[in-house]
């Protein structure tokens, strides 16, 4: 590695294994701290032709790039640069850098600094951990014209601080059509032209050149001196060389890349893990390197093909095979094929030298093949807005129209007819259900009505011991009841009638004893079925008006009436902090493969799988901007999370769920004495109750339920499902959630809602029809 320079050596020639004296090919790296008097030699000799300083703008980015949420003002972001100077003067931090060839004194960080903030913006294409192992590579390369490129892209990624670079050719003005250089350079040997490109990149990088070229003599010295190097990018026209450096790559067990300028064509040769895989793959068989050694240009060409080993070379390849030596001097190349093998070659590099690559072969990356006519993608273009609309219309066909029609049922004291049935369950299925999985099924026995778990739907980790079944089931219990009550019957229900039966949930009896003329025999509840209809979850952000004080003692007293307990968080902080930990929630839930599956599975993403399934979320329901729409369906594929997970990242998972409860009124939790399946399917009828009561009173309501249901299987199911470091993050969320809302082990908490004044939604999830979950078995005992 190159050596800061001390106190008798204010200035340090970067990469000063330099073979030969060739045109500077390094900069003069110097502390300013301790070199004042050499730098002042420089300026005063008018060695500098201009002196480039921006520290302080660079130490303000790296501080800004560190915390990325902080937007300081002028005066914040000052002091804070003053502060990372600890005092010294702007002009005494980092290094300073001399180019020679452009005469250029270039203030910059110190090495570790600087490179943090030049690969700031490859992450997290790049993790900080594997950017600090690529910086430790050492990489060879051959031959300077697609080398070049690579080894400047190499640079420019990160991939390796130390490189060795050799070429015996010089700049010609016809390499300008595919080399990046200036027509100042022309003359110039390659491997200088690379070198000066690299440093200007970063002055911090350790660079050996060979101008000389490689020999049988030093090829050993060029791929171990000084360490073995950990990759070969061999760029090289000759084939001599070509093949013996294999040779000694592959005794030395050095891993080669080569890319060709012919159809993206990269050839990948692992001989660190295959020290006797063939050279080429065994395509010059046959053929030693001595074989090889002075051959002209014409005669290398069977060589050629046989390396390429093509049946269909690029239409442009031919003609060049025969007339090289007759109207073309040597092998074209175009600019662009440069760059492609420059950036297949950098990206292989990374992740060979990470270990996520390790397989040996060719392969072909052809614009021509890839970009022609008659291979484009087709994409989906982006639904209209009538789209949705159309949406809401089938939403409301099924739910409205079926549960406000009115209802005709027969005399009392005759059994229930079909048809009446039907009618009680449109209404039931209105009920509410996690994932709107609608897990119920109904079995009519005369005027008996079985209300069950519909066995189908595996549950899902939220659902632990089917609870958000059985509360689901409870509600749509709820819905039949009272609009039974309201068409004039008397219903008496009973939950888990049958313990032999755990699938029977709860079962309704309809009599017409007790019910007055006017059909009322429960008081307050039969008004709440005329908003059977219009209960749906609301996911408008809401305008953070406080709760109205009517508003929350007619919730609180529905919970107390039903027996079950409302506890609300009004006050701003606390409702702050609910945010906080619902999208830590939300984050957890997101990043975890189990519960990203179950979530994903939920969601329904266009019209045709929301009329097709009829369940599910449909996505239009999330009432998502553009930006969010465009960030779940990207991570509605796990593989697009997964390096998320691994990093700890996903951060940006946490602002919906804090967003929308600080748009909120009130944050509820309402629960039941009791944590058994009777108590959810208990808990679903006073839910049903309390939704209803509030959009009566005009509140939008929308459930943020997943995390009670994950500490619910932490808490009474030891997290099974889950992995130590979700269970660990849970139990941490629930002590911050405890210090706002009651925890009350021996209660099932069955829901938390969100509880905001807001506009109705634009649409609403569709149900399957009734008719799917009916079945008409005779009358009870029969």
């Amino acid at each position: 590695m190159p050596h800061e320079p001390g106190n008798t050596d204010q200035f340090s020639h970067r990469g000063h294994r330099r073979r030969g004296r060739p045109a500077a090919a390094h900069p003069v790296l110097a502390r300013r701290s301790r070199a004042a008097g050499a730098l002042g030699a420089l300026l005063e000799r008018g060695e500098v032709a201009a002196v480039r300083d921006a520290l302080a703008e660079q130490v303000a980015e790296l501080l800004t790039a560190r915390r990325p949420d902080w937007s300081p003002d002028a005066d914040e972001l000052a002091a804070a640069v003053e502060a990372h100077l600890r005092g010294r003067p702007a002009s005494a931090y980092g290094s300073w850098a001399w180019y020679p060839w452009s005469r250029q004194l270039v203030h910059v960080l110190p090495r570790d600094e600087y490179r943090e903030l030049r690969q700031s913006r490859n992450r997290y294409k790049i993790t900080a951990d594997e950017q600090e192992l690529l910086t430790g590579r050492t990489i060879a390369v051959i031959g300077l014209s697609v080398g070049a490129a690579s080894a400047v892209t190499l640079a420019q990624e990160g991939v390796g601080s130390r490189f060795r670079l050799a070429d015996f050719d010089r700049l010609s003005l016809s390499n300008l059509n595919r080399l990046r250089a200036s027509v100042a350079d022309v003359g110039l040997p390659k491997v200088v032209i690379a070198a000066r490109q690299m440093y200007e990149i970063d002055p911090h990088l350790d660079i050996e050149v060979w101008p000389q070229g490689l020999t049988a003599e030093n090829v050993d010295a060029f791929l171990t001196g000084g360490g073995r190097a950990d990759l070969l990018v061999e760029e090289c026209d000759d084939l001599y060389i070509k093949v013996y450096g294999r040779e000694r790559a592959r005794a030395h067990r050095i891993p080669v890349l080569m890319e060709t300028n012919e159809r993206g064509m990269l050839d990948v040769e692992r001989f660190d893990r295959e020290p006797h895989r063939p050279l080429l793959h065994g395509l010059l068989s046959g053929v030693a390197a001595a074989d090889l050694g002075a051959l002209s240009t014409r005669e290398k060409v069977p060589y050629v093909l046989r390396i390429l080993e093509q049946e269909r070379p690029s239409e442009r390849f031919v003609p060049s095979l025969v007339e090289i030596g007759q109207t073309i001097s040597s092998w074209p190349q175009l600019a662009s094929g440069v760059a492609l093998g420059a950036a297949l070659v950098t990206d292989t590099a990374r992740r060979l030298l990470l270990g996520t690559f390790t397989a040996s072969g060719r392969w072909f990356v052809d614009p021509g093949e890839l970009v022609r006519d008659g291979t484009e993608t087709m994409l989906r273009s982006e639904g209209p807005p009538p789209a949705g609309e159309a949406r809401e219309v089938a939403a409301r066909e099924v739910t409205e129209r079926e549960v406000t029609a009115p209802l005709r049922l027969p005399e009392a004291g005759r059994p229930l007819a079909e048809e009446a049935v039907r009618r009680l369950v449109s209404y039931g299925i209105q009920a509410p259900s996690g994932g709107n999985v609608q897990p119920w099924r109904f079995v009519s026995r005369g005027r008996v009505l079985e209300c069950r778990l519909d066995d189908d739907p595996a549950p899902t980790l939220l659902d632990f011991e089917r609870s958000a079944s059985h509360l689901a089931v409870g509600a749509a219990a709820e819905n039949i009841d009272l609009a039974a009550r309201a068409a004039g019957w008397a219903c008496r229900a009973r939950v888990f009638p049958d313990p032999a039966d755990p699938g029977l949930v709860c079962e309704l009896s309809f009599t017409d004893e007790g019910v007055d003329e006017a059909g009322a025999t429960d008081g307050p509840r039969v008004p709440l079925a005329e908003w059977i209809g219009h209960r749906t979850t609301n996911r408008a952000p809401g305008t953070a008006t406080p709760l109205a004080g009517p508003d929350a003692a007619a919730l609180t007293g529905c919970a107390q009436e039903s027996g079950a307990l409302l506890d609300l968080v009004t006050e701003r902080d606390g409702l702050e902090e609910v945010g906080r930990i619902l999208g830590a929630g939300d984050r957890l839930r997101i990043m975890s493969p189990a519960l990203h599956r179950d979530m994903m599975a939920e969601i329904r993403w266009d019209d045709e799988e929301v009329r097709r399934t009829r369940d599910g979320i449909d996505v239009a329901t999330l009432q998502l901007d553009r930006t969010d729409l465009a960030g779940i369906t990207i991570a509605r594929h796990w593989p697009n999370l997964a390096f998320i997970r691994r990093i700890g990242g996903g951060a940006s998972f946490e602002e919906g769920a804090r967003k929308l409860v600080a748009a909120s009124s009130a944050i509820g939790v309402l629960s039941v004495p009791g944590t058994t399946p009777d108590a959810y399917a208990r808990g679903g009828r006073a839910l049903q109750r309390l939704w209803l009561t509030a959009t009566s009173r005009g509140l939008a309501v929308q459930p943020l339920t997943a995390l009670l249901y994950l500490l619910a299987r932490v808490e009474r199911g030891g997290g099974a499902g889950l992995d130590p470091q979700e269970i660990a993050a849970l139990r941490a969320l629930r002590t911050r959630l405890a210090k706002i809302l009651p925890h009350r082990p021996d209660h099932a908490e069955l829901i938390l809602v969100r509880l905001s004044y807001a506009p109705p939604p634009a649409v609403r999830s569709l149900r399957r029809d009734v008719g799917s979950c009916l079945r008409f078995a005779g009358p009870e005992g029969a």
